[in-house]
């Protein structure tokens, strides 16, 4: 349901997930309305960088030398998506980071595996993890998971997450909606005001997996968050 919503800036960071190259160049990677998308994360990192807040970039990038042994390969050798040394694992340049900014790069899914900055953020007594990014089923999901369960509050901005079909993302979405344990999910016009200090109504869980979805009603159980 919708609630009120205020945070502290001061003790927010905001994560940014594999907003590469490959999602509008990579025929087999491309993601529904990635323009889109990157143009909010646009507004969301001018926002957190006005109100101070840390911005961390993430690159999904394969090392087939260190690859997980069922990690799906071409036939040269070279990873199916995100091959080290491909030019299109760049992030995209209108999101890229400014001087100081944190860029990590992993090899797997969620943004809290080996490279993760969890000590980093602790260290800066964060509360809350803004989370955008690529793909909402896959490297969203994982990370917006583990940062719950690492005692994180969320705020995942549901129109800066984006994968390749809007039925694949509106589920995504709404799959992680019911498990937001003290986070929320928030526009990009809701964020920014949380980061300038506003209350917003927020949609946050209550219960346990409140929004019983289907084939007929997702779409509509996405708009209302």
């Amino acid at each position: 349901m919708k609630k009120p919503l205020t945070i502290e800036p001061e003790k927010t960071a905001a994560l940014f997930i594999d907003l590469q190259e490959e999602h509008r160049r990579d025929s087999r990677y491309i993601v529904e309305g990635f323009d889109r998308v990157l143009a909010n994360v646009q507004r969301i990192q001018a926002a957190a960088r006005a109100a101070g807040v840390q911005l961390y970039h993430f690159a999904y990038i394969v090392d087939p030398t260190n690859r997980r042994s069922l990690h799906p390969m071409m036939p040269n050798g070279t990873s199916a998506f995100s091959a080290k040394d491909d030019p299109n694992t760049a992030i995209c340049g209108e999101v890229a980071p400014f001087s100081g900014e944190r860029t990590i790069v992993k090899g797997e899914a969620s943004a809290f595996g080996a490279t993760s900055p969890i000590d980093e953020l602790r260290s800066q007594g964060i509360e809350w993890l803004v989370v955008c990014g690529v793909w909402t089923e896959a490297c969203v999901d994982a990370t917006v998971k583990d940062a719950v369960s690492r005692g994180f509050r969320v705020l995942l901005v549901k129109d800066a997450c984006g994968t390749g079909t809007a039925a694949m993302h509106q589920t995504g979405i709404l799959n992680l909606a019911n498990r937001l344990y003290g986070g929320a999910v928030v526009t990009t016009d809701q964020v920014c005001g949380l980061l300038a200090g506003e209350s917003v109504e927020a949609w946050q869980v209550e219960g346990s997996v409140p929004l019983r979805y289907t084939f007929e009603n997702a779409a509509e159980l996405y708009r209302q968050l």
